[in-house]
């Protein structure tokens, strides 16, 4: 099937591991230009080695979007290499867990930092790239514990604000030829991550997670939930947007 994405500008943030690589990674089979950013190189220049395979122009940035000037420069970076951009991925993200007694209002801003005001402000500074262009297409990567509960609270509340933020800018967008999305994972495994921390202290424990909770009996691959970032880039799915497609295996017990 041909996406139509050859040629393509895409910016995906967090592309140094996990997700974001993948998802970085997907779109280079497709042969888009790339513009990845991480905070730390080792991990940028790991991906650039993966991504570089394929062939395609690849644009790395060593970046913090919490801090509105690092969103500013990766953003500038991108159009001052390829003078334009076609799709904005948003995937960087975390929380801070405890509970309501034990999180500071500092650790609920730095949350929201993570989560919602990154997407929001690559979002503002992508937007009137778009418009001038005719168009474009923007994922936020979200959780299926922002569509119900779950997780840790802070991360539940932001990712929940994410989805919020995506439906309301792709009603507004529309008119503009610019569809935005939000995509939500279920628990996913890869190396470094969350999940292969916790196997790794308590394999027991999980083990019992994966029997109770996560129906077809495995966690997720990051190359499932790009898989689906691809699409909703692409031209087969134009008629695709304000929805919020959940990658999970069945583990969220929402019916909508």
């Amino acid at each position: 099937m041909d996406l139509g994405l050859r040629g393509k500008v895409v910016m995906v943030t967090g592309g140094s591991r996990g997700i974001g690589r993948a998802i970085a990674l997907g779109f280079a089979e497709e042969g888009c230009q790339l513009s990845i950013c991480g905070r730390g190189l080792p991990a940028l220049e790991e991906a650039a080695q993966a991504i570089n395979v394929h062939g395609v122009e690849l644009l790395t940035v060593s970046t913090d979007l919490t801090d509105p000037h690092g969103a500013e420069r990766f953003v500038q970076s991108t159009l001052d290499r390829y003078g334009r951009l076609d799709v904005l991925v948003n995937n960087i993200g975390g929380s801070r867990r405890g509970e309501l007694e034990v999180l500071s209002e500092q650790d609920w801003r730095e949350a929201y930092e993570l989560n919602f005001f990154s997407t929001l402000r690559m979002a503002r500074l992508a937007v009137p790239v778009m418009k001038r262009q005719g168009g474009g297409r923007i994922i936020n990567i979200a959780s299926i514990w922002g569509r119900e509960s779950g997780g840790a609270m802070t991360y539940n509340a932001s990712k929940a604000a994410v989805i919020s933020l995506s439906k309301a800018l792709a009603k507004e967008l529309a008119p503009h030829n610019i569809l935005v999305n939000s995509v939500a994972p279920g628990s996913t495994l890869f190396p470094g991550g969350s999940w292969d921390r916790r196997q790794r202290e308590n394999p027991a424990q999980i083990a019992q997670f994966i029997k109770d909770e996560l129906p077809l009996g495995r966690f997720g691959r990051p190359e499932e939930v790009a898989a689906v970032v691809v699409f909703l880039a692409s031209e087969r799915a134009s008629l695709m947007t304000g929805a919020c497609v959940t990658v999970d295996g069945c583990q969220s017990r929402s019916l909508i």
